[in-house]
């Protein structure tokens, strides 16, 4: 990303933002209102960026539409849980697995609704589920979940568009330790399967422990950048953010 600014009728989102991600698990942190989901917003193209540019291996994807954002490997979470509450665990994350490809023709949008890519789909969704320890709950109502093991289902949905990055926005608020912990070895294992992560958190227990540098915002621009410890030592981002200099 590129000086990105992103402007609200005069109000400033974000001012001339830049960065690059090179570590496999990469973490944004600042205060409510800094901008950070505006910042995901613009790389998925939720937005619209006012002025600026935004790169994915090497590439302007800037003015790309969303679609084309997903059908390069880019995949994100919410802060906001957002799942087909009245459908089954393993039906919204087969939405997930057939969303992702944008049909060229009638033709294969027929072709997608066939039985072999349905069950593909659907053997691929399992896997996903596997994955983060849903698959036992694979025909029960996403809504009936507990809270957590919805953010979780969440997650197995992204990972069924498989990304090559994934945007985890706040992916532990309302967790428990027990499941923030379950969380954060989830997290740590993602690179493992090929994909980067860039994880916005206000847990910084989980963010320390996780992430191999970290971008600060701070009212919309950058307040610094460097590895957890430099981050922790930071005085400008005590000052700012943390608030202390000991962080458990």
């Amino acid at each position: 990303m590129r000086d990105a600014t992103k402007a609200f009728l005069g109000l400033v989102a974000l001012s001339q933002v830049s960065f690059a991600v090179r570590d496999t698990i990469y973490g944004v942190i600042g205060p409510n209102g800094a901008g950070k989901t505006t910042l995901f917003n613009l790389i998925t193209r939720v937005l619209d960026p006012t002025d600026g540019d935004i790169f994915f291996d090497g590439a302007p994807i800037t003015h790309l539409p969303a679609y084309a954002i997903a059908r390069l490997g880019i995949a994100r979470t919410f802060q906001n849980v957002r799942l087909f509450a009245h459908q089954s665990v393993i039906e919204n994350v087969v939405i997930g697995r057939t969303a992702t490809p944008r049909p060229a023709s009638c033709a294969d949008c027929a072709q997608r609704v066939t039985p072999a890519p349905r069950k593909t789909a659907r053997r691929d969704a399992m896997q996903c589920l596997d994955f983060v320890g849903l698959a036992a709950q694979a025909d029960q109502p996403a809504g009936t979940l507990p809270f957590g093991r919805r953010r979780l289902l969440e997650l197995a949905r992204a990972l069924a568009m498989v990304p090559r990055l994934l945007l985890l926005d706040e992916p532990a608020a309302g967790l428990n330790d027990r499941e923030t912990e379950e969380l954060a070895g989830l997290i740590r294992r993602l690179p493992e399967q090929g994909i980067t992560v860039v994880l916005v958190e206000h847990n910084m227990d989980l963010m320390m422990s996780v992430a191999e540098r970290i971008l600060v915002l701070n009212s919309g621009q950058v307040l610094a950048e460097g590895k957890p410890n430099e981050i922790r030592a930071e005085r400008k981002v005590i000052d700012a953010y943390l608030g202390v200099e000991d962080v458990a």
